[in-house]
């Protein structure tokens, strides 16, 4: 991993098969499926990291010869909340990875005139206050999403949060480290900026609708 000391709160996760396919994944020639299937495991590979810091515990096991202490994942198990609809693009990945991980959503739209955030829908598990948090959103553009969202969390609770992206805009890592210091962000690419209409440059275009095979 890459950390980027000129955008406090960001890291830039560079494994070699993450840069591979991202890559593939901004091509505009890339099918609907591929795509898909890219953002999967793009998302499988940046869990990995985001999930190196997770607390553990000792634990008696028995194996077939004799009884062994291992370690397992201490306390409350992780939740990965998805920005509705791009944010579900990168889910199934993540729960291959670890497949007790509870699911929680946040429906967020983007008013194409203001950029600002409109909310729509919001459920996570009761006892936020004791899971670590994956927020999960493939753009990280304006940031207003990104920070509206990570304001939802903590009034209900949360504590402990990740904000993992795929392509990720200066501006928009700053709005977020400044609205939320205390939540790291996980990019897959730091991209140049926004255009005139806030989309990231060079980007890989909407990801939504790249997902949903809609316009």
């Amino acid at each position: 991993m890459l950390t980027t000391p000129a955008l406090p709160g960001l890291t830039v996760v560079s494994h070699p098969l993450v840069q591979h396919k991202i890559t593939i994944l901004r091509d505009q020639a890339t099918p609907k499926k591929i795509f898909k299937e890219l953002v999967d495991e793009i998302a499988m590979l940046m869990a990995y990291e985001a999930t190196a810091d997770l607390a553990l515990e000792p634990v008696e096991v028995d194996t077939p010869l004799e009884t062994t202490t291992g370690l397992r994942v201490a306390g409350k198990k992780l939740t990965l909340v998805p920005i509705l609809r791009a944010g579900l693009g990168m889910v199934d990945g993540i729960l291959r990875l670890v497949p007790s991980a509870r699911v929680g959503h946040i429906g967020l739209y983007r008013d194409h005139d203001t950029l600002k955030p409109v909310d729509y829908y919001f459920k996570i598990p009761s006892d936020g206050a004791e899971r670590e948090f994956f927020l999960l959103d493939p753009m990280l553009a304006t940031g207003g999403s990104a920070v509206s969202a990570v304001g939802s969390l903590k009034r209900a609770g949360a504590r402990r949060i990740k904000f993992l992206c795929l392509v990720a805009a200066p501006e928009g890592v700053k709005r977020l480290h400044d609205a939320h210091p205390d939540v790291p962000i996980l990019a897959a690419a730091l991209d140049r900026q926004l255009n005139e209409n806030g989309y990231i440059l060079p980007g890989l275009g909407d990801a939504g609708d790249r997902l949903f095979g809609t316009r």
